[in-house]
């Protein structure tokens, strides 16, 4: 996991040529004129999703994890916090899905062993495979409109 805002985006281009483009593209782009949605930038390889929604509560969010996608979650406006979740000896309470790429985790036996991180406006989260991550929360309801850019490994 990475977090760090896109002033730094330069320190995480050697990772892989579509990362580079990946943060190049949150950097290029003014997200609060486009209307939510699904954006391919790459067909399934990488795609963008646009959402605004208002964070709920730890307590009843479950962490997921991904196999096939790293997670780039940009906060575009608003706050939120993310859980993480250290993967070791870790039960998911919903087994791995396929087809939308991911298993969940419930919070409330993972509570002891999480940590939760502000995620402010203009900050970008890296989630990478293996990385048990809740997003969308905090203690009281805040508007958020956050990108999530789904990059294949």
């Amino acid at each position: 996991m990475i977090v760090d805002t896109l002033a730094n985006r330069h320190l995480y281009t050697q990772l892989s040529p579509r990362l580079a483009k990946v943060l190049a593209h949150l950097a290029d782009t003014d997200f609060s004129q486009l209307e939510v949605g699904n954006y391919p930038l790459e067909g399934k390889d990488i795609f963008v999703i646009v959402n605004d929604y208002e964070t709920k509560p730890k307590e009843i969010e479950p962490f997921e994890v991904h196999q096939q996608y790293i997670d780039v979650q940009y906060v575009v406006s608003g706050e939120e916090e993310f859980g993480y979740l250290p993967l070791a000896n870790q039960t998911p309470s919903k087994p791995y899905f396929d087809k939308h790429d991911y298993a969940e985790y419930d919070y409330e036996s993972n509570k002891d062993d999480a940590a939760f991180i502000p995620l402010k406006a203009g900050m970008f989260a890296l989630f990478f495979p293996g990385d048990i991550h809740m997003p969308g929360t905090s203690p009281t309801p805040q508007k958020v409109r956050k990108v999530v850019i789904k990059v294949r490994v």
